[in-house]
């Protein structure tokens, strides 16, 4: 029986001892290269994989809600046409989300190679998800003018498109997996090594006969020596991936008639109602995120109350206009409804969002708390300038305007380049001022400007002049001279140690 060895060509080696390169390349450093590039693209591969896996179980749960909320439009055709649909639709996915356990209405959470690699915040849940997908149909069919009249049909129209849409994706997303599942099986690496047979001891039947063949006996039984054995663990995926392009610099605030609306307290519907009708401008993504800032940053200063009315009041402009056109009419009828199922919906989300604010404050303000005391305990690192060897000091000298020197000019350049406070602070020829400029500083810009200093000649060492008629004077002269002493006694202490190493090594 020939032998069949095609199954060895699938064999990924990242170390080929009959590898060839050119006698200018390092052969070692070529293979090492190989190599990481090899791993690198299995564990891409890997992750990708994860990626793609995941997303097809948010995408499966999206299709479904979809696809439900369109029949539950076309079910309540004659409703919707005669009736705003924007309130039909909003009122088939609140119906079908308090009907949910609340695990269900959430995504499952990211794997945790995945989660270590992407980063990010969870998911929204998929009912915040259904609110967005109404508020873009609602802007599509504003934006095209459309009426009362045709409002149903192109509402419908507006949803089955979504639903293409994410089936095309669904779509494309499982013709990568495949491709990547199929790629991955093709090559035999370490990882897939499995334990087959870990020992060839069989423990015979005694009444069994021999298979055809020569083969074991019937009813055999193989023991294993390590029968808990696991396979071992992938490699572990990147810890970080660098993301750049999707982060908005642009700071988000809200507009002076959303501030008012945020102060308005979250019980008064009918103001609130009022402000909205009269207010319509601020019923966009923008001034909610806006309030939703002042949440934040009142709840950074405990100020618990405020921010819980901010929260609510952000989302009400969020439910609103996701309503569509009678969104604020039919948002007030609703949770102005006892008992209203859409009462518990909108509770529960601003006390979820509420929570999320307040749990992400409190680890802000204990990490301030925590880097106030560790910058207390150990001291801010500064930069300041005294004079090194005794009987020295540091002078402050400014490069004249008027000088014809070309190196003077340089240095009235530098001088003039400095900020208005060190420039106020070398003018006194204080150098205690132009520390206390110097400690305001980081350390790399006090480095800079201390370098510029001495490149402007703005600073020199020269000996201290003492005068020895005043008692002051006469007390520095002691203390240069004991300090002289002192370093002369150093002197010689180690000329002795150095001469008896020479004389004797051992």
């Amino acid at each position: 029986m020939p032998v069949d060895y095609s199954k060895w060509d699938a064999l990924e080696l990242s170390d080929d001892s009959d590898i060839e390169v050119h006698p200018n390349v390092d052969k070692r450093s070529f293979i090492r290269a190989k190599q990481n590039q090899i791993h690198q693209q299995r564990q891409e591969r890997k992750l990708h994989i994860e990626q793609y896996k995941y997303e097809r179980i948010v995408n499966n749960g999206l299709i479904s809600r979809i696809s439900g909320l369109l029949s539950a439009l076309q079910s309540h055709a004659d409703e919707a046409k005669t009736k705003n649909p924007a309130e039909v639709a909003f009122r088939a996915v609140m119906e079908s989300a308090s009907g949910l356990d609340p695990k269900d209405d959430m995504p499952p959470p990211r794997p945790e190679a995945l989660q270590a690699a992407v980063g990010g915040e969870p998911l929204p849940s998929y009912t915040k998800m259904m609110a967005t997908l109404l508020d873009q149909v609602n802007k599509a069919l504003d934006e095209r003018g459309v009426g009362q009249e045709g409002r149903y049909e192109g509402m419908v129209g507006e949803i089955g498109e979504h639903l293409k849409k994410v089936e095309g994706l669904q779509g494309e997303l499982e013709k990568k997996l495949a491709e990547l599942e199929r790629e991955e099986a093709r090559k035999i690496t370490s990882e897939g090594i499995h334990t087959g047979f870990d020992s060839t001891h069989i423990n015979k039947s005694s009444g069994g006969s021999k298979a055809e063949g020569g083969g074991s006996k019937e009813g055999g039984k193989v023991e294993l020596l390590n029968p808990n054995y696991t396979p071992p663990e992938a490699l572990p995926a990147p810890s970080e991936r660098e993301e750049g392009g999707d982060d908005d610099d642009e700071e988000v605030t809200a507009s002076p008639g959303a501030v008012k609306f945020a102060n308005i307290k979250s019980s008064d519907y009918r103001e609130s109602h009022a402000w909205l009708s009269s207010h319509p401008e601020i019923l966009t993504e923008k001034e909610t995120d806006g309030i939703l800032v002042m949440a934040f940053d009142a709840q950074l200063e405990n100020k618990s109350d405020y921010a819980r009315n901010c929260v609510h009041q952000a989302l009400l402009i969020q439910y609103c206009r996701a309503l569509g056109r009678d969104g604020v009419a039919l948002f007030f009828k609703r949770i102005t409804t006892p008992g209203h199922k859409a009462q518990e919906v909108f509770y529960k989300d601003v006390q979820d969002t509420y929570m999320k604010i307040k749990n992400r404050s409190r680890e802000i303000n204990l990490q301030r708390a925590k880097d106030e005391a560790e910058g207390k305990g150990e001291g801010v690192e500064q930069i300041q300038l005294h004079a090194v060897d005794p009987g020295t000091v540091i002078n402050i000298r400014i490069p004249p305007k008027d000088s014809e020197d070309l190196d003077v000019q340089v240095g009235r350049a530098i001088f003039e380049s400095f900020t208005p406070e060190m420039q106020k602070a070398l003018e006194t020829g204080s150098l205690e001022e132009v520390n206390k400029v110097l400690g305001k500083m980081s350390v790399e810009d006090a480095e800079e400007v201390v370098g510029k200093l001495s490149e402007s000649g703005c600073l020199s060492v020269e000996e201290e002049v003492i005068d020895a008629t005043t008692e002051e004077g006469k007390q520095k002269i002691k203390k240069l001279e004991q300090e002289a002493k002192e370093q002369e006694k150093e002197g010689q202490e180690n000329k002795g140690q150095e001469a008896k190493y020479a004389d004797d090594p051992e």
